[in-house]
């Protein structure tokens, strides 16, 4: 079993109310999603493992258990280009659970006209693989966002 925590502060809203059909329709994998606080922080690592994709808005861990954790730093902040993102690690690095991945600034991310929504997503899982998904209420980083078996 992967326990998987919240990489930022904020409301746990779910991945039916991203702004965004891929994910929330689940194709790229179960989960839910953080509308973070607005203000510059820094998204943490959701388990221990490797990291194993890493862009300025978006990174994987991969877990022991070969559990992918994708963690996307708001809705078509992409086309930021970097923007307002600081790399605080690399692809390759072993990282653990609340070790700091990116510096962003999600108020910065919102002013650029983009949602600042989080989706964190079990790559390649199915949705009866998780438990506990918490899809409500506020929730601070590094507190259980889901299990995943």
């Amino acid at each position: 079993m992967t326990t998987v925590t919240s990489p930022l502060t904020g409301r746990a809203i779910g991945l039916s109310a991203v702004p965004d059909p891929v994910f929330s329709g689940a194709m790229v994998g179960p989960g839910t999603a953080i509308d973070p606080v607005r203000e510059r922080t820094e998204a943490l690592a959701p388990v221990d493992g490797i990291v194993v994709s890493l862009h300025p808005h978006a990174f994987v861990v991969v877990d022991a258990e070969g559990h992918g954790v994708l963690t996307h730093l708001g809705i078509d902040t992409v086309q930021l280009n970097g923007d307002g993102f600081e790399l605080l690690a690399a692809k390759g690095d072993t990282v653990r659970r609340g070790d700091s991945i990116v510096r962003w600034d999600p108020a910065a991310v919102e002013a650029a006209g983009k949602s600042p929504v989080s989706p964190v997503v079990a790559l390649e899982a199915t949705a009866d693989s998780l438990t506990d998904v918490v899809d409500d209420g506020d929730i601070e980083a590094g507190k259980t966002l889901f299990g995943w078996s």
